[in-house]
């Protein structure tokens, strides 16, 4: 395994973060991923992950409705891990109380409501990095930032962190803070994979350019590049999340596919370990969330450390992507 600097702070995080979004109380009635998958199936996955070095670990407290970041905690306990050597990430900002007045968004309330909630289901002290899952528009940006540097000041968290979010709002934000000095954001999650690249336009180089860490979340755009196109897997029967981030694409982007198809049996590899190669070849890449249902999943994601692009090699994968609309919703 590889461990890199989390951006410019001082901690260390491997540089595959397994997404423990796959993991959680199953069934739809449960939340959005009914394919996630329970304790006892999360296990050996879990175990594979940390033989293999991974010491970041990302949830939120949205995902199965709280029974990822439960599983989550209870894995690291149950495995004895020594948190002073583990990264824990969670997020806020979905609705939990769907429908009830308060029952999500960045609001100061929300915010130390939902860290004792997820500090509550992890049974943790505190987490590593505190995100918020997506900007809220109804609150204000000073609110936000005051909030979460409280969070951080009170011993909650150690880093804050963003998800997808416009340039713009993230430079507000920052701003915002440093006038006040408040906690800045250390780190962003944006949507980056082979079939959605416009992040490299505005925010990847803000994010460079102030020492932020950046760690793309689906690096294989929901499986699209780990299969070939039109491949049907156990998951995407029953996940109805892809194709409300993607399906609107799907033209210009099953030529990207196509593509890496090619190029990756060219060179004797699998897609999703030619993906996340052409993803870890990126200078400003941290560590990209890989979420997994299979021990495969984290050995090919590992693997793919060790794989060294040449330039035309990358200049192959890249050359089908055309504009995408881009979006700050997904």
């Amino acid at each position: 395994m590889q461990y890199v600097k989390f951006g410019s702070t001082g901690m260390d995080v491997s540089r595959i973060c397994l997404g423990m979004m796959s993991f959680g109380k199953p069934g739809k009635e449960n939340g959005v991923f009914p394919w996630a998958k329970d304790y006892d199936d999360a296990k050996p996955l879990f175990k594979r992950a940390i033989e293999l070095g991974i010491n970041y670990f990302d949830t939120a407290n949205v995902y199965q409705m709280g029974t990822s970041e439960e599983i989550t905690g209870r894995l690291i306990r149950d495995f004895g891990l020594d948190r002073d050597e583990i990264v824990v990430a969670t997020k806020v900002n979905f609705e939990m109380r769907p429908g009830r007045p308060n029952g999500g968004g960045l609001s100061r309330k929300n915010i130390m409501a939902e860290i004792d909630h997820s500090l509550k289901r992890l049974q943790m002290d505190y987490v590593d990095v505190y995100q918020i899952h997506r900007l809220d528009p109804k609150t204000p940006m000073r609110e936000i930032m005051e909030a979460l540097h409280d969070v951080v000041k009170a011993g909650k968290a150690r880093y804050i962190g963003a998800s997808t979010i416009f340039a713009w709002q993230l430079e507000r934000m920052q701003n915002i803070a440093a006038n006040h000095g408040w906690t800045e954001f250390a780190s962003l999650q944006p949507q980056y994979n082979l079939i959605y690249r416009e992040e490299e336009r505005e925010i990847i180089p803000l994010c460079k350019d102030r020492g932020m860490a950046i760690v793309p979340w689906s690096p294989l755009a929901g499986g699209r590049c780990a299969h070939p196109w039109g491949t049907v897997t156990e998951r995407n029967k029953i996940d109805e999340v892809s194709p409300m981030v993607w399906n609107a694409t799907n033209d210009i982007d099953k030529i990207v596919v196509d593509n890496l198809e090619k190029v990756a049996r060219e060179h004797g590899r699998s897609m999703a370990q030619e993906a996340l190669a052409w993803m870890l070849s990126k200078d400003y890449i941290t560590a990209p969330i890989v979420g997994t249902t299979s021990v495969k999943h984290i050995e090919e994601a590992v693997g793919a450390l060790d794989i060294t692009l040449d330039d035309d090699e990358i200049k192959a994968l890249e050359a089908p992507y055309v504009p995408h609309i881009k979006t700050g919703a997904f």
